[in-house]
């Protein structure tokens, strides 16, 4: 199942903070690391860093974007501070999280998506994300290393597998069928936003109301049956805005 948990860096500048995260994973069971653009690499920093974690620097996947390295995740939650402005489902603790990342687990691949040393992600990559998590810390002084919150993150995920693993019951999602991909949740979107802007019910295509939806449907975490009956309801008021001539 911890094959199933994906760690995706974002645009990172230091390679030796690559190596560094690859450690941290290794520690805790985790083995699939995918960089977007990194700054630098392959670089012996990142695989001196990483110590007796260069297979997972090795096996590490390179993309181009965020998109590409979630295309196929049912879960993607994405590392960062509390963003009032994206009302995504947010987790308070790491360890709600990482009971929820298991149990996803069993279905796909869930990716935890650390962002830039610097200044994290950016509102367009968390719009990638179906969740949030922040890592309670100082208020005074809040700030981790990149390689310090994947460790946090993982140590989560480790411990809620371990607890899993011991418990004979099912840990089915609570939706009771297969979750969708983050691809077939972006085509989801896409038609619903399509609808919208045809029946006049926005006129903006970046208009609050977008976000609102996608943060509704995250929340409610829809299977692949029903997001297809949705995309058929979608089908069928489309019909009816386009009658043909």
């Amino acid at each position: 199942m911890l094959d199933n948990i994906r760690i995706v860096l974002v645009q990172t500048f230091h390679p030796g903070n690559i190596g560094a995260s690859a450690r941290a994973m290794k520690t805790m069971g985790l083995t699939r690391l995918t960089l977007v653009n990194p700054r630098c690499f392959p670089d012996a920093e990142a695989t001196r860093l990483a110590a007796g974690a260069s297979d997972v620097i090795e096996g590490a996947r390179v993309v181009a974007s965020l998109e590409e390295a979630v295309s196929d995740c049912v879960q993607v939650v994405g590392a960062s501070a509390r963003l009032r402005s994206l009302p995504l489902p947010h987790f308070d603790e790491p360890g709600e999280m990482a009971r929820a990342a298991i149990a996803n687990a069993e279905q796909g691949p869930v990716a935890l998506v650390f962002g830039r040393e610097r200044y994290g992600l950016t509102n367009d990559e968390i719009r990638h994300c179906t969740h949030q998590v922040s890592i309670p810390a100082n208020p005074d002084y809040g700030i981790l290393n990149l390689s310090q919150a994947v460790q946090v993150l993982a140590h989560e995920v480790h411990g809620a597998w371990r607890r899993q693993t011991g418990n004979t019951a099912s840990t089915a999602s609570p939706t009771q069928g297969p979750l969708p991909t983050q691809q077939q949740l972006a085509y989801f979107h896409e038609h619903l936003q399509r609808v919208m802007e045809g029946s006049g019910f926005i006129n903006q295509p970046h208009a609050r109301t977008s976000d609102h939806l996608h943060a509704l449907f995250a929340r409610a975490q829809p299977n692949r049956k029903e997001l297809s009956l949705l995309r058929g309801l979608l089908s069928a008021l489309e019909a009816h805005l386009d009658p043909p001539s």
